[in-house]
């Protein structure tokens, strides 16, 4: 299959239809309302069901319904609508069921702005919700990489029977670019005979549920839990590396801001600067190793963590460097965007001392 130009958000959903997604459940909200109006009218083609809910909570409960009942069901929204949802996302975990949530995140706090953003990363990578529980969280830096995770996800969460989170933002969702739909890798998965599908008299009833009214109980399923989340720690760690031998300094970024700070690494070379590059595809689980690798490399005098937020990552950073070099921030919040020219200013006070 030839490459194709798509907008992201409408990448993002063809993806999710050809991975076998089968039911959206959503309510729009800019910048992902293309993911919604696009299943709308591509579902029905592939036999299956859109339906836009009341509202996002609506939307979330009824995500649980279809992926306790063994199908490949999607949502999405944009930060202050995955607020809404997370304590659906919550009870999902709990329950362990499959599913994938996409959020094409804009500037916040509140109803912020309709621009850009990943001032979402602690909402996403820290739970987003109560209770002990994680979601996996991709973050794709191209519509072509979108297009693969999306896919991708389906699996893991069927896999793990865990909630899969795509975390995007407003460039990813609205600009276009080149993409094709094949190459992914299916997995091998086992049945779902957990499902609420119907016995028909042929095995006796599943519960679906995430209430544990015994204490001890609830902590047996927390234990559980976190010995699934070690697996997939373990397991599905995705990260990229870039330019990383006789670095100078290595910037730390996801999604589009990793592709930003190729720019400012290409402008650092011309000028004598050797920088590299981290850019975690999994913020959770978040590649540690990858950066505790780079720390211990001679040559390499700092980190920049680049973002479009106040430094959320920052923290993820420095845990996983563990001191051995200094970590410094640089981002812009509220929807706009860090450009190449801010980064090189930065890494160059960083490198003669004046920060």
């Amino acid at each position: 299959m030839a490459k194709e130009l798509w907008k992201g958000n409408e990448a993002i959903a063809e993806a999710a239809v050809q991975a076998g997604c089968k039911y959206f459940f959503g309510y729009p909200i800019t910048p992902q309302n293309e993911i919604p109006e696009y299943m709308a009218s591509r579902l029905p083609e592939v036999g299956g069901c859109f339906l836009q809910a009341e509202s996002e909570i609506a939307a979330i409960n009824m995500v649980y319904g279809a992926a306790g009942a063994g199908a490949r069901v999607m949502t999405s929204s944009s930060s202050p609508g995955i607020s809404l949802k997370s304590e659906g996302i919550s009870y999902i975990a709990g329950a362990e069921l499959p599913c994938v949530i996409v959020n094409i995140a804009r500037g916040g706090p509140g109803l912020g702005s309709i621009q850009p953003s990943q001032s979402d990363y602690f909402q996403a990578c820290k739970g987003g919700s109560h209770g002990d529980f994680r979601s996996i969280v991709l973050a794709p830096g191209s519509v072509q990489e979108a297009v693969s995770l999306v896919q991708e996800a389906f699996d893991i969460a069927d896999q793990y029977r865990n909630p899969v989170l795509i975390l995007g933002d407003g460039v990813l969702g609205q600009m276009m670019e080149p993409a094709e739909f094949e190459g992914v890798i299916k997995r091998d998965l086992p049945k779902k005979t957990w499902a609420t599908d119907g016995r028909r008299g042929k095995r006796e009833k599943n519960v679906i549920n995430s209430l544990f009214i015994d204490a001890a109980a609830c902590y047996e399923h927390n234990l559980h839990l976190q010995e699934k989340y070690r697996i997939i720690q373990e397991k599905e760690v995705k990260v990229e590396t870039f330019n990383l031998e006789g670095a100078e300094i290595v910037f730390a970024a996801f999604g589009t801001t990793a592709r930003i700070v190729r720019s400012a690494i290409t402008v650092l070379e011309k000028d004598g600067i050797k920088a590299g590059l981290v850019r975690p595809i999994t913020v959770w689980p978040f590649p540690t190793s990858t950066f505790e690798a780079a720390a211990n490399l001679e040559s390499v005098k700092a980190f920049l963590t680049v973002e479009m937020n106040m430094g959320q990552m920052v923290e993820d950073v420095q845990l996983a460097v563990k001191g051995k070099k200094p970590v410094y921030f640089y981002g812009k919040s509220g929807g706009l965007i860090p450009t190449p020219a801010e980064i090189v200013e930065k890494t160059k006070a960083i490198l003669g001392g004046v920060i």
